[in-house]
């Protein structure tokens, strides 16, 4: 699915992978002049749908106080409570709202792909934003990612990035991983153990590793990850407790970073699991900073994709 028009605009927003360092760098920078100045109602009387097959806090409410600052009328659809319970299927339901006249959708699945096969089904002039779509990709989360770090650290092509723990099943290491690259961090390491490390071309060109506190050494950033234990096969993790002993950043170990290194996470938290109370609440975690830019970046998003 070409998520790019013959004019260069972006039809549909489903993956950071192949875009231009340029074509996010004019996202970022508009999320970064929504932050600064505000935006303007640009999308008054156009609807858009948030239609999640999976449950989510931060990605559905930040989009929906994005739409409605941009002055958009939302729909919100919860698969749990929907016609998907009596068989309907996700294009069916996608195109019974459509045929409401909504222009945008905002979509979660559990499935890799789902997105794109839905942007395929949709009308010309109907824009698809994925929300995370099973470990394929989420955009708007690598987009407010890059947004936080660029705001902490300046431009990106000097530091040390480190990501730790699920990136097996995460789609938000992937889509921060497109981005880091396009937007040429200096090095990416990945630590994690073998069981939780995905296959293929995901993490190519970065250094990985197993010993976390040989991985923090010197690092600018530290991106943590959620244990995606829905997403799990049984064993990958021998208990939570070992694996907060070889993985969880405590304290003590985030003295091994750089001295102004910044932790972050996407979000929900497994305290006491990957990170400890003291560092995710700490002088140094932009945790909540993430979840504030995420407003503004899907703001630059929504525009982009709706905006006349």
């Amino acid at each position: 699915m070409n998520q790019v028009d013959e004019n260069g605009r972006l039809r549909h927003l489903l993956t950071l992978e192949g875009l231009s360092r340029e074509q996010l760098l004019q996202l970022l920078d508009r999320a970064q002049s929504i932050v600064d100045e505000g935006a303007d109602r640009l999308l008054t009387a156009t609807a858009v749908c948030t239609l999640f097959f999976e449950p989510s806090t931060r990605t559905r409410l930040s989009f929906q106080r994005a739409a409605q600052r941009l002055g958009a009328d939302v729909l919100n659809f919860e698969a749990a409570t929907s016609s998907a319970t009596k068989g309907e299927t996700a294009r069916d339901t996608l195109k019974n709202i459509e045929a409401m006249g909504v222009r945008g959708f905002i979509v979660r699945h559990a499935q890799d792909g789902a997105v794109a096969a839905l942007a395929e089904a949709a009308n010309p002039g109907t824009a698809l934003i994925n929300a995370g779509d099973g470990r394929h990709a989420h955009p708007t989360q690598g987009l407010l990612d890059m947004l936080t770090l660029r705001q902490a650290k300046g431009d990106l092509g000097g530091l040390k990035v480190l990501i730790v723990g699920d990136v097996k099943h995460s789609r938000v290491a992937r889509s921060d991983l497109h981005a880091l690259r396009t937007l040429g961090a200096a090095e990416i390491r990945i630590c994690a153990p073998a069981s939780l490390l995905p296959e293929g071309e995901v993490t190519a060109g970065c250094r990985i590793g197993d010993d976390l506190d040989a991985a923090l050494e010197g690092v600018d950033a530290v991106m943590m990850l959620r244990l995606q234990r829905e997403r799990m096969e049984e064993g990958l993790v021998a208990s939570l407790d070992d694996y907060h002993r070889d993985y969880g950043l405590t304290a003590a170990r985030l003295r091994r970073t750089a001295s102004d290194a910044v932790v972050m996470h996407p979000g929900p938290m497994n305290r006491g699991v990957e990170i400890d109370d003291d560092v995710a609440d700490g002088p140094q975690s932009l945790i909540l900073k993430q979840v504030a830019n995420g407003v503004a970046v899907r703001m630059a998003v929504l525009e982009a994709l709706l905006a006349p």
